[in-house]
């Protein structure tokens, strides 16, 4: 008589769990915009969630601890003139968000850590390259400001976000639209998926294709009949994938093994209602005392909600099995460096002692001179062609100097309503 063999996997007993109903975020007006992004983006620090707004794009930014109810007036994050279509947290640093929208502009955003009292309006800075909408962005992993774009022109674009400078376009590696696209570890390779469904990796500094249309797929695994957008989320220090599919109701998760069948069923959280959107918290935002090993954060039509993925254990010690060092908010390389070819691995951090956000970090924004890039003038002709250049090379310093004084100022009147501001917040936290 044999005996059926039952696979070995601390992983095995995963389940979710709904955060109680006070920990959930409400009266929250979801965006309804036709995009197949996540809609959500969320850090230590914040929760972001795109939102419906009149005139233009906007995105909510609430302070983690700040559940229940949202004021209808809370502060938006505001500027696109079209709907936003995808946000992305900074890996770098917790106080910086980038913006996409249909506008075909991208923006930066830093966000402070007291609660603003108006919407934040101004950008630390606008990127525009793109002819189309862009609906797809994504930080890179171990650079400090490198930031991807991908647009409805078929065009991926890398940024410097520091100066405002485009390092590298990619425009004659899709024929379609691009669905998706994800860096690798240490950010040298890419992986994109394209509506003429094929999945292309990608040397981004090489602007080469280094393997397309795999022959066959080392697992396939049936879902179901629906006809909703995956949305996946990778744990790759629990080597744990995550399914969600966007209006449905339900999270499959997965283990990835190096060794046939490769991908292990484990199991699936089930709700009532379907999901709109959905964020991801990375490793360094969960509770390592309660064994959470992922957390979701699933939006509906008018809320937020946490779903908590726990591995049962009776012991309250730290579970050195299942945290390993993962990587921090400190980046391995400048941008300069990992253009110029350079690899690093992210660098990692220890759980043990639990993740503390560091204080608000500035993101400053150096954009060269254009008069540093412009080329050497060739060989004077004649006393006339030589006199225009200098006039108009006169009349753009003139402007750029204008423009920079104007841009000082509006600085320092936005420090000035900022210190008052939080005077103000000070002011009504004493009487309360």
């Amino acid at each position: 008589m044999s005996r059926r063999v039952v696979r070995q996997s601390k992983f095995r007993h995963v389940f979710g769990q709904a955060a109680k109903a006070d920990q959930a975020y409400e009266d929250i007006r979801v965006s309804k915009v036709t995009w197949d992004s996540f809609f959500c983006a969320v850090n230590p620090k914040f929760l972001a969630i795109i939102v419906e707004a009149g005139g233009g794009g906007a995105f909510i930014v609430l302070p983690l601890a700040k559940t229940g109810r949202v004021d209808k007036n809370y502060p938006l994050v505001t500027g696109h003139t079209a709907p936003v279509l995808d946000i992305d947290w900074c890996p770098h640093n917790d106080n910086v968000i980038a913006s996409a929208s249909d506008d075909t502009t991208i923006m930066v955003w830093q966000i402070p850590d007291y609660t603003p009292m108006r919407n934040i309006t101004e950008p630390i800075i606008t990127l525009e390259g793109h002819s189309k909408r862009v609906g797809i962005l994504s930080w890179h992993p171990t650079a400090r400001n490198v930031l991807l774009s991908a647009g409805g022109d078929n065009v991926i674009i890398i940024w410097n976000v520091g100066t405002g400078e485009v390092l590298l376009s990619l425009d004659d590696m899709h024929p379609d639209v691009i669905h998706s696209v994800c860096w690798n570890s240490n950010g040298s390779l890419l992986a994109t998926t394209c509506k003429d469904k094929t999945l292309r990796i990608i040397d981004p500094r090489k602007g080469q294709v280094v393997a397309n249309n795999f022959e066959e797929p080392v697992a396939l695994q049936e879902m179901d009949t629906s006809n909703g957008v995956l949305l996946p989320f990778y744990d790759p220090d629990s080597s744990i994938v995550y399914l969600c599919g966007k209006g449905d109701s339900s999270i499959r998760y997965f283990e990835i093994t190096d060794e046939p069948p490769f991908v292990h069923y484990l199991n699936t959280f089930s709700s009532k209602e379907p999901q709109r959107g959905m964020g991801f918290m990375p490793k360094r935002g969960l509770d390592v005392s309660k064994c959470e090993i992922a957390r979701f954060y699933k939006l509906h039509e008018r809320k937020c909600e946490p779903i908590i993925m726990t591995v049962p254990r009776k012991s309250d010690l730290f579970q050195d099995d299942l945290y390993p060092d993962t990587p921090g908010p400190e980046p391995a390389l400048e941008a300069d460096e990992w253009l110029s070819g350079q690899d690093a691995e992210p660098v990692l951090i220890s759980l043990r002692d639990g993740y503390v956000p560091p204080k608000h970090r500035e993101l400053r924004v150096t954009k060269r001179n254009i008069l540093d890039l412009r080329p050497p003038s060739g060989p004077r002709r004649s006393q006339s062609a030589s006199d225009a250049p200098l006039s108009q090379q006169h009349t753009l310093e003139t402007l750029l100097e204008e423009i920079k004084a104007l841009r000082e100022r509006v600085q320092a009147q936005e420090q000035r309503i900022t210190a008052l501001e939080n005077m103000l917040c000070e002011l009504v936290d004493g009487t309360d």
